[in-house]
């Protein structure tokens, strides 16, 4: 690689299956933010999220010598995390009941609510990110693939295993969603 140029995903993908450990640094470098962000803001625990992180790069090293450029690396990288998230939402299926102090913890978190409060900007933030947390599963990873992603439609069906048009439905579904639970929200 030329230190000079500034290769494509699949170029350094290329590159590292060859050997070559700088190319993947750089890939690194340049999906560790949004694959974190995307992680965390779906599971939305921290520790989980760092877990998570470590276990999609983890399956990236082993898988390399699979992949092939029929997809872009970005969107593979995402599938990875799509599939792992699946699996872990399988699991809690069958995950043992809340603590019986569940309740009490939960009085405990103090209202966030004031007006000083719902003026600023952070609010407004929180109650968006509220709202998204609030979707469906499946409409919330569109969302968050879509609008913190930037992914395309083809992109993000290309992860979620859906066509473009199933893809544009959860969107749409979603959107009406925010809205109305944004604008309940203010009233």
């Amino acid at each position: 690689m030329n230190a000079g140029e500034d290769p494509s995903d699949d170029l350094l993908m290329l590159a590292w299956t060859g050997g070559d450990t700088a190319a993947f640094e750089v890939l690194y470098a340049r999906h560790r933010g949004p694959l974190y962000r995307f992680l965390l803001r779906q599971l939305r625990d921290n520790a989980l999220a760092d877990e998570f992180f470590q276990d999609v790069w983890q399956r990236v090293i082993t898988a390399r010598q699979g992949w092939k450029p029929d997809a872009a690396f970005r969107t593979w990288l995402f599938r990875i995390a799509h599939n792992r998230l699946n699996d872990h939402w399988r699991g809690l299926k069958h995950r043992p009941p809340a603590p019986e102090d569940g309740d009490e913890r939960a009085a405990r978190v103090p209202d966030p609510s004031s007006p000083e409060r719902e003026l600023s900007e952070f609010e407004q933030r929180r109650r968006l990110q509220l709202a998204i947390a609030a979707l469906p599963e499946e409409q919330r990873e569109v969302v968050l693939l879509r609008l913190e992603q930037e992914m395309s439609l083809e992109d993000i069906g290309a992860i979620t295993g859906v066509g473009r048009e199933t893809v544009k439905s959860r969107l749409r579904y979603a959107m009406d969603k925010l809205r109305a639970g944004l604008s309940e929200l203010s009233d």
